[in-house]
């Protein structure tokens, strides 16, 4: 009997699917690893914009948003303490006056970012506001954070933010000027019939306590009460009348100074 011939095997279709998926398992590999490069590039981009931050003085807190971070006082003492030689690193060698060199803009805006910053770390925003002027450094002291409604004493609990802004204008040579001003809300006691007399009382009371406790020259030194008549906001207002009641310290530019009166008068 002759033998039965094999069926042949028919053709297997599907073998593509072997190499095409040894083809994805390496595309896959190769999609890790560029993966993996990312991150770590990532990784090291997000260091060094961690870098730049804290060198700008910004730091990232967990939950919020960027914000301006302060340096540390025990690594600069710039603030809380305030020492003119690190405030005067690339100060011009301009004039000086008693061993004190004189202030320019460029120290103005060093002043101005570095008690900013200390503002910030002590959440005291809302109690001092520093700005330039032509005029000058003009340092606000809010009465909300200096003084009880209608009284020209100083708070006790305000001294030490006092202080900070005492050492850090005290290096300088510049003549200083310290303005009370009020909001038209009337007052009339025994001890201030008006108004000026208790933005003048402040204002005094801030020049005695900067040249009593700190190096400030008085014969540089001058103390004005403006009253309700220079007001800086709205006093129709509660938001308003807040802004007006303050006193403002001045540290006087050159163009500033030339409208105090001379120390020697003409003959």
């Amino acid at each position: 009997m002759a033998r039965k011939k094999k069926h042949e095997k028919e053709p297997n279709h599907e073998r593509w699917l072997v190499s095409y998926a040894d083809f994805i398992t390496l595309l896959f590999a190769v999609f890790v690893v560029l993966y993996a490069m990312g991150q770590q590039d990532k990784k090291k981009v997000e260091q060094v914009m961690q870098s730049l931050r804290e060198s700008f003085g910004f730091t990232t807190i967990q939950g919020s948003a960027a914000r301006p971070a302060v340096i540390n006082s025990s690594d600069l003492r710039i603030i809380p303490t305030i020492t003119p030689d690190l405030l005067n690193k690339g100060r011009s060698q301009g004039q000086k006056m008693g061993g004190k060199a004189r202030a320019e803009e460029k120290d103005f805006r060093a002043i101005k970012a570095a008690m900013e910053a200390y503002l910030v770390k002590q959440g005291a925003q809302d109690k001092v506001n520093v700005g330039i002027t032509r005029r000058g450094l003009v340092v606000s002291l809010k009465e909300a954070g200096f003084f009880d409604s209608g009284s020209a004493i100083v708070r006790e609990s305000a001294y030490p933010l006092l202080a900070k802004v005492a050492e850090s204008l005290a290096g300088y040579a510049n003549a200083v000027r310290v303005e009370g001003h009020t909001d038209t809300m009337p007052i009339s006691s025994a001890m201030f019939p008006s108004n000026w007399e208790l933005s003048t009382a402040r204002a005094t009371n801030i020049v005695h306590f900067l040249t009593k406790s700190y190096d400030f020259e008085p014969g540089a030194i001058s103390a004005a009460g403006f009253g309700e008549y220079r007001p800086i906001d709205d006093n129709a207002t509660s938001e308003g009348r807040s802004r007006n009641r303050r006193v403002d310290i001045v540290l006087l530019s050159d163009e500033g100074e030339k409208a105090e009166p001379e120390t020697t008068p003409k003959p």
